[in-house]
């Protein structure tokens, strides 16, 4: 097995991203391609005394920044180390791709060069949040920001497998996010969505409301990117404004700076259910091969399970998985435009 890493992506340089390939390697058995420009990589390898074989570097000569057009990497930046990275998984000689760089150069690399999973019309990004019961996923949070209703009931199929996947969940809950629980709610999108999933046969539970999707009541949550993504930047802005207002009020007087001492443990394990690092990256779903996005200020630890993720979804034949329930809903379909 062999993951292609995306070294000149992040917010943080090189750093965060050998180092969580070196932590990568010593939980798993694969060997990992670092790509990029080769000097500055191979310095901070020997910065950092790393002499395991099994991670190799790739030049690329280009760098894709995070404030450039994603268009800009198709026409003028085919040596970028995403691009290159990419283009590995495409040829076979990487079995699956991370990246922590700028996000819509990441799907346009997947989209133009891996292509669609035949029967998948666009891609979803799929996030991982933290429940009550546990863990759910989240898709798309900003692939597709337009979608269809055939879509939406696409990213089911797709999340449904994931979660089969990753969850270990033998047939997942499949929620769809709406402004309330009734069929009859939501935009016209939605309603269609909600006929075509409640046909098939997933484990369709209904529509969600917002607040729900934290309740672990349903495995998958499918929207479109568009209500995905605010979803999930609320959702991480909110985590974050509600620890630092518990630091500042448990702070506010001796009683609470004392009393912070018994609640330290319970905080820190609630610390890591919520963070980000712990699900490293987001797969783009739909395009044919494995790419995982990465949030662009990944740390080691993020960008460490981010390639585990991969390794796994790889190895798992997570495409195979998704094309052959795609073929079974087109040979069956909820709707006659879906022949």
């Amino acid at each position: 097995m062999k993951i292609a890493i995306d070294a000149m992506g992040g917010d943080h340089g090189l750093s965060p991203i050998v180092e969580g390939s070196m932590q990568a390697l010593k939980e798993l058995d694969a060997e990992l391609i670092l790509v990029g420009q080769e000097d500055p990589i191979r310095a901070e390898l020997d910065r950092l005394k790393w002499t395991d074989s099994r991670l190799t570097i790739q030049h690329a000569s280009q760098t894709v920044e995070m404030h450039e057009s994603p268009a800009q990497v198709a026409r003028k930046k085919r040596d970028s180390s995403i691009w290159v990275a990419t283009k590995m998984v495409k040829d076979g000689a990487a079995d699956g791709v991370v990246s922590a760089g700028n996000t819509g150069a990441t799907m346009v690399s997947a989209f133009f060069q891996l292509g669609m999973i035949k029967g998948v019309e666009r891609p979803a990004i799929c996030a991982m949040l933290p429940t009550l019961q546990g863990t759910a996923v989240m898709l798309d949070v900003g692939a597709t920001v337009d979608c269809t209703a055939r879509q939406l009931y696409q990213f089911g199929i797709m999340g449904h497998e994931y979660g089969k996947h990753l969850l270990g969940k033998a047939n997942p809950r499949v929620g769809l996010l709406s402004i309330g629980e009734e069929d009859t709610k939501g935009n016209d999108m939605t309603k269609e969505a909600f006929r075509l999933l409640r046909e098939s046969p997933l484990n369709f539970i209904g529509n969600l409301e917002g607040r729900e999707v934290y309740s672990g009541n349903a495995d998958v949550i499918v929207c479109d990117g568009f209500l995905g993504n605010v979803s999930l930047k609320i959702s991480e802005g909110l985590a974050d404004a509600m620890k630092k207002m518990l630091m500042r009020e448990v702070m506010a007087s001796r009683l609470g700076r004392l009393s912070f001492l018994f609640i330290t443990g319970p905080l820190m394990r609630l610390r890591r259910r919520t963070d980000y690092a712990e699900f490293g990256g987001a797969p783009l779903l739909g395009v044919n091969g494995i790419s995982m996005i990465c949030h662009g200020r990944s740390s080691a630890k993020a960008i460490k399970n981010a390639i585990l993720r991969a390794e796994a979804l790889a190895k798992g034949r997570l495409i195979d998985l998704i094309q052959r329930d795609i073929a079974e809903s087109l040979m069956t379909p909820t709707d006659p435009q879906m022949a």
